[in-house]
């Protein structure tokens, strides 16, 4: 009760800040019809990418009334695991499930995902997308990669019926994909990308599995009506009801949405109709928008009618969007793209949660990239960043922040043309007048091959470039991997924090084999790979689960390369994905153990 009290006190303060009269939102095309703080960004998009185009949604909407609304009445929700710095901390609010794993977020959060100025790159801009269907770029085989890394990939449907036979039918889930984007008129890659989102990766999830208890035979593709509840499996078995009968909708309804979804192609072409007819024809026709309700140019109501609670689920859901076209070389092809522009917007664009102002002290001083090609300028400080622009050492550019943090260092930037990033500390130099060569870096420490030293391996093992798997995943002991050995030098083995291990202990992912020798000169280097261990502790176990799931979720992006190939037990060369989590968790309960 104490939490429903607080929610109540809440949700009547911010009423009063709701706005009962808005100006009408306006459409202007061209970037020069942006404001100019989005200009620099929209400007490096066009320079590389000729025919996409750009739209401003001016909402008539004041900034802060905007924010106060979106912060009332549970409307944005993070991951109850993200730090607090994401997550509302209001006494009686603070880390309560408003549904199972899921709290209310911050202001800080909310700010940061609805300031569209964080997301002009080349991957986020998709959530501003128009999504209706194209068939001059929509293609089944871009289904297929949005797809790719779960089980829905290229894989025929097959279902249960009310009656709990299994029916299977000759067509896949991209082919009902397509066939609800023909005939709805929304695009087939939201559809899959949405569908990817919501019950995404496995077919096995309780929303599609058609075998819910007092549910049985239905399905809901999108979590439709899958409002939040604490009941167990609460939200699922709303959306489930709502599959059944459409929350007791007329028949107009029902036969227009298809209703009740009791098959695979009923549920994902229904929920198109329901998408198409409910967001986009009502001026939701983004991510963006379909998350936060903005645009009265169809309506006067606003705030309430979202399609997700998730507020990062635009930003999720537009990299799945992204990598189907940039893998289907469609990235050239003209897109549209509608971006929203609010009234008295913040000066500074506001910044995401977890970068804390903290690790900067303010700085003014003019930089040069120290670097003999070109460096990276990054939206946050680390390589797992989108890439902004890149700057030559010849460009001068203002460090307006010194990174102080620990570990890696990255300072923030301003270009000339306004465009605020980072770059990583040690790529730049203070100018004083005149720009200097970049120093030669000095030779890395790194394996030495010499005639006279001799290593062979045990054929069991694959050497490749210095990278060793086939290891047998019950002989990881360094005793045991010495045996596998045969050399004249001296092998010292390392774990992947450089600690010098003992003969019992065992090796795991980025274990480093150094062979020295007389002198104790090292001569060579290897590393080990251990399929499934992506975390380098020598074990394979749902830890190891969870660290991919957040890659795939990007909440904590893996960003080493040998964990990455760990983690991609396909082997097929691609990232880490949800078929590899599944691998992991058969390993785990030793139904098909994986192959080293």
């Amino acid at each position: 009760m104490k939490l429903k009290k607080y929610i109540l006190i809440i949700s009547l303060v911010f009423l009063f800040f709701i706005s009962t009269k808005t100006k009408g939102a306006t459409l202007k095309n061209g970037i020069e019809n942006f404001p100019e703080s989005y200009q620099p960004y929209l400007q490096e998009l066009k320079r590389k990418y000729p025919n996409w185009e750009f739209t401003a949604l001016y909402t008539g909407l004041d900034w802060n009334t905007v924010i106060n609304n979106e912060y009332a009445n549970n409307s944005n929700l993070v991951p109850k695991s993200y730090s607090d710095v994401w997550k509302c901390n209001i006494p009686g609010i603070y880390n309560i499930e408003i549904d199972l794993g899921w709290v209310n977020a911050s202001k800080s959060a909310i700010e940061y995902t609805m300031d569209a100025r964080n997301f002009l790159n080349e991957v986020r801009i998709f959530q501003f997308e128009k999504q209706t269907y194209d068939e001059r770029v929509n293609t089944k085989d871009g289904i297929e990669k949005i797809l790719y890394g779960t089980e829905f990939y290229k894989r025929n449907v097959e279902y249960y019926n009310s009656d709990g036979n299994k029916i299977t039918m000759d067509k896949t889930y991209a082919d009902l994909i397509w066939d609800a984007a023909v005939y709805s008129g929304v695009s087939p890659y939201n559809l899959a990308s949405r569908i990817k989102q919501e019950v995404g990766p496995f077919i096995t999830h309780s929303s599609i599995s058609g075998r819910v208890e007092g549910y049985e035979g239905l399905y809901n593709f999108y979590n439709i009506g899958a409002t939040s509840s604490v009941e167990d499996l609460g939200a699922i078995k709303n959306g489930l009801r709502y599959a059944r009968n459409g929350n007791n909708a007329s028949e107009e309804v029902k036969n227009n949405y298809l209703i009740p979804w009791n098959e695979p192609s009923k549920a994902i072409k229904g929920g198109a109709v329901f998408i198409g007819s409910s967001y986009i024809s009502v001026g939701q026709y983004t991510l963006y928008l379909q998350k936060f309700d903005v645009n009265n140019q169809y309506k006067n109501s606003l705030y309430w009618h979202q399609y997700m609670t998730n507020c990062l689920a635009p930003y999720s859901e537009c990299s799945s969007i992204y990598k189907a076209y940039n893998t289907s070389g469609m990235l050239n092809s003209s897109i549209a793209f509608v971006i929203p522009v609010y009234e008295n917007m913040p000066d500074e664009i506001c910044t995401r949660p977890d970068i804390l102002s903290s690790d900067y002290e303010k700085d003014n001083t003019k930089v040069y990239a120290d670097v003999n090609t070109v460096l990276n300028v990054r939206v946050g400080p680390g390589s797992s960043y989108e890439v902004l622009t890149t700057i030559s050492k010849e460009e001068i550019m203002t460090r307006i922040g010194k990174g102080i943090q620990d570990g890696e260092r990255w300072d923030k930037i301003l270009l000339s043309d306004g465009m605020v990033g980072y770059v990583f500390q040690s790529y730049i130099k203070e100018y004083e007048g005149e720009i200097q060569e970049p120093e030669q870096p000095e030779e890395p420490e790194g394996p030495q091959q010499p005639q006279e030293q001799y290593v062979k391996f045990d054929d069991s093992l694959k050497v490749e470039d210095y990278k060793i798997s086939g290891l047998d995943v019950n002989k990881l002991t360094v005793e045991e991997i010495k045996k596998l050995i045969d050399t004249n030098s001296k092998i010292e083995i390392y774990n992947y924090k450089d600690k010098l291990l003992e003969n019992n202990e065992n090796i795991g992912t980025a274990s480093k084999l150094i062979l020295k020798d007389e002198s104790g000169n090292k001569v060579y280097e290897y590393k080990f790979i251990l399929y499934g261990d992506v975390n380098g502790d020598g074990n394979i176990n749902s830890l190891d689960a969870l660290i991919i799931q957040k890659h795939l979720l990007e909440i904590k992006l893996i960003t080493d390369e040998l964990f990455l190939n760990a983690g991609n037990i396909s082997k097929n060369g691609e990232e880490p994905s949800s078929l590899d989590v599944l691998k992991i968790q058969k390993h785990v309960l030793e139904i098909n153990f994986i192959k080293q």
